[in-house]
């Protein structure tokens, strides 16, 4: 009878790593992990605009740096008021293409006209100009309030995506009004325009062709 073989397995080798090594290979990480750190860090002064933050929208900032640059933009781009009624009349949209910027309300154009004040309400007067047709009503609105975004988009330098917000969008046309009253109507004695020849200039935007109602940046009573 043969003696039972007896296998005997292979022993099992494990590799462990020595407390010193583990220390060092954590310290690494760590040292890795700081330079990763410093690396991307980047130092900032207090004076820094990212110290500071995002500074705020100021509207009536905007409207004192602004005004001037808007009342030389309209009377730049103003067309005698007979020969844009004449084109209107023709074909508002060619009229439009050729001498008005488009805004969110409509076309709006910058106008000049001489004529002699009629009644008025509210700060609205109506204004007759000689050579514009009969049916043609043509107003200005001189305050106390100033309504509508026409100073803001009549020379298409501001958009909506230069703006924080619509609230932002919408108090810089408010401050360009404003300045408008302080710099252009205060002289005028608005009260008692009735019957006075007036030259000006301003703006309007297109809704009705039979009507317009002109923001001005520019009154001479004559």
């Amino acid at each position: 009878m043969s003696a039972p073989t007896t296998s005997a397995s292979a022993p099992r080798t494990r590799t462990r790593l020595s407390r010193t090594t583990k220390r060092g290979i954590t310290v690494g990480v760590i040292a890795a992990v700081l330079v990763g750190m410093a690396l991307g860090t980047r130092v900032v002064s207090a004076d820094d605009p990212l110290a500071l933050g995002v500074e705020e929208f100021s509207a009536e900032d905007f409207g004192v740096e602004q005004f001037e640059i808007v009342q030389e933009g309209v009377i730049d781009r103003s067309v005698d008021a007979e020969v844009l009624a004449a084109a209107i009349a023709e074909d508002p949209e060619a009229a439009a293409d050729q001498y008005a910027v488009p805004s969110s309300g409509g076309p709006v154009f910058s106008v000049s006209l001489t004529g002699v004040v009629g009644d008025g309400q509210s700060g609205i007067y109506e204004i007759q100009v000689d050579g514009l047709p009969d049916d043609l009503l043509v107003r200005v609105q001189t305050g106390p309030a100033i309504n509508g975004t026409e100073l803001r988009d009549a020379t298409g330098a501001y958009e909506f995506g230069e703006f924080t917000n619509q609230i932002a969008f919408q108090n810089a046309a408010a401050a360009l009004n404003d300045e408008l009253k302080l710099r252009v109507l205060e002289s005028v004695d608005t009260e008692n325009l009735s019957g006075q020849t007036v030259s000006l200039v301003g703006a309007f935007t297109l809704v009705n062709p039979a009507a317009w109602l002109i923001t001005p940046v520019e009154v001479t009573v004559q």
